[in-house]
């Protein structure tokens, strides 16, 4: 969030202050011009030149120029100082020479007006105030020195004098409450801009974020927004990009339907709709539309009624809810699992001693059906309590180094031996003596898992199962466990490593879910891709479950059994 709001922020070169100082020392510039001019015409008109007050005027051009080129982008500080003597000091002390070095009658006290203004709008009331006592002073000084020069004390030049500084008193206060109101109202407008933005960027990373797509679209049909998993529902192979038209596609026509209803209704609109891509199973949608309101005239572009999509996938929900049942239910199968082991175990023990007394091979093929089904139970039973062994042994194995390519050889080699002829598999070991941080049990329960996955749903040919250990050019371990088999449905990818969740209603579900979590406490992960592999019948694509290992120079240590009784 704070790189977020470090990103809102207007970049404005010409800030207001900035601008009104600019302004400032151009209109300063601009009276010096006009002052210089009036000198050359007067000499024209009256023959008579002034040179001490030409070259006054033609300094006082100079400094106004090089200042305005020098200090145009650093203005002082508002408040009362030494920094405002170069520009409203200045502007004092030369009106004040003009003053007195000129020889008839002209006045140039009223161009003591800029400097009070200068600092009425651009600084501090102090230095508002301040700037308009010092005219005022001068303005009074100024009568004490012609009535000493005339020998008259004129009451009305003192009252003069003195009601133009009153009027410079609040002209100056007025501006400066003027300037200070338009500043706050101006760093509210900024304010509201900057959470405005912030809020618009906020909104952009929620929506990119969700996993319900959601789509904006105008009347014509044009899409203007869409996140990701509305691009990936609508289709991937289409790769649409917005802005884009909604009905360029005939597979796209429903949600096109939906909207135009919800245009013309003008109220939110709710149903399941499919889509049907050619050659793909239909993807079944539940769609709800909202309406954006419209002000002023719908002609305007800013002011057009957008329709809202939110996009849910039937099949995510459906496999969310029962994910969420399995789940419910194996809190509740754990403790059942751990009841049914010891009258298993007697229906177990009670089978094989009565299948010893028995010759009839119909009585025998029943007996064979019942160990079958009660070592399928134990099997259900030990992976549900399986569970409860991985959580405590994340928090009680000790860490363990082994050499990756030794041990993976020889799990393979075991699980292959099970049943030589239905298990044919390829291993390719690349890691050399790498060692990585991993328990043996741990790593021989992950392999055969990912193993019995494949063996499957592979398609049983010489090349169907690939089993490969490497090392990347950045130094990280890998293993990785492939098969030529059908690609898997996006609804069961997402939820893969997830606890009960499996796409066969003879799986409990809990397979994968052991592997991850043994990854993860050996500071492994364990990820699934789509991947072309080359074998001996060319290029295939099949699934490919990769670990990737934390490397480790650490010695080989002891193991630790995970099938430790801590239920």
């Amino acid at each position: 969030m704070s790189d977020m709001l470090a990103n809102v922020n207007l970049n404005v070169p010409d800030a207001p202050f900035v601008r009104l100082w600019r302004g400032f020392l151009t209109s300063r510039v601009m009276v010096a011009v006009a002052l210089l001019l009036l000198q050359s015409l007067g000499s024209l008109l009256s023959q008579t030149s002034e040179p001490a007050i030409f070259a006054l005027c033609v300094t006082y051009l100079g400094t106004t120029l090089v200042q305005r080129m020098l200090l145009h982008t650093h203005p002082p500080k508002q408040s009362a100082g030494p920094q405002w003597l170069g520009t409203i000091g200045f502007d004092i002390a030369m009106v004040c020479l003009l003053q007195l070095m000129q020889q008839g009658n002209m006045n140039y006290t009223p161009l003591l007006g800029v400097p009070v203004l200068m600092a009425a709008v651009l600084g501090s009331l102090t230095l508002a105030l301040g700037t308009t006592a010092s005219v005022t002073l001068l303005l009074l000084a100024w009568s004490w020195w012609l009535g000493t020069r005339s020998g008259n004390v004129e009451t009305q030049r003192y009252l003069q004098s003195a009601l133009t500084g009153t009027g410079y008193f609040i002209v100056a206060y007025l501006v400066h409450q003027l300037a200070s109101r338009l500043t706050r109202e101006q760093e509210l407008a900024r304010q509201g801009l900057m959470t405005a933005q912030l809020q618009t960027e906020v909104s952009a990373l929620v929506i990119q974020s969700l996993s319900d797509g959601v789509l904006v679209m105008g009347e014509d049909n044009t899409v203007r927004t869409a996140n990701p998993a509305a691009l990936r529902l609508l289709d991937d192979s289409a790769n649409p990009q917005p802005p884009f038209n909604l009905g360029q596609l005939p597979a796209w026509q429903p949600l096109v339907q939906l909207a135009r209803t919800t245009f013309a209704k003008e109220q939110p609109q709710t149903a399941d709709v499919d889509l049907l891509h050619p050659g793909q199973s239909p993807t079944g949608l539940h769609v709800r539309t909202w309406l954006t309101s419209s002000t002023g005239n719908t002609q305007d572009a800013m002011s057009e009624r957008l329709c809202v999509m939110f996009l849910h996938d039937l099949r995510e929900m459906e496999a969310r809810l029962r994910t969420e049942k399995l789940a419910s239910m194996g809190r509740m199968s754990a403790a059942v699992a751990h009841e049914i082991r010891n009258p298993l175990a007697a229906i177990v023990q009670a089978n094989a001693l009565l299948e010893e007394d028995l010759q009839d091979p119909q009585h025998k093929r029943l007996t064979d059906m019942v160990r079958q089904n009660a070592d399928r139970l134990a099997r259900i039973a030990e992976e549900v309590l399986d569970i409860a062994r991985v959580q405590h042994q994340i928090s009680h194995t000790p860490a363990s180094t082994l050499a990756l390519d030794e041990t993976v050889a020889q799990i393979c080699s075991d699980w292959k031996a099970q049943e030589p002829h239905k298990r044919p598999m390829t291993v390719s070991l690349n890691t050399d003596s790498a060692q990585v941080e991993f328990d043996a049990d741990h790593l021989r329960r992950v392999l055969v898992n990912l193993l019995d996955n494949a063996l499957r749903y592979m398609r049983r040919g010489p090349d169907s199962l690939t089993v490969t250990t490497k090392v990347n050019s950045a130094g990280h371990v890998s293993l990785q466990v492939w098969s030529d088999g059908a690609p898997l449905d996006k609804s069961v990818e997402r939820h893969l490593f997830e606890p009960f969740f499996s796409s066969e209603s003879r799986s409990s579900g809990l397979g994968l879910y052991i592997c991850r979590e043994l990854c993860n406490r050996h500071g492994a992960n364990i990820r699934y891709a789509r991947i072309s592999l080359e074998t001996g019948q060319g290029l295939a694509s099949g699934n490919a479950f990769t670990v990737n290992f934390r490397r480790t120079t650490r010695p080989v240590g002891p193991s630790t059994l995970f099938d430790a009784p801590v239920v």
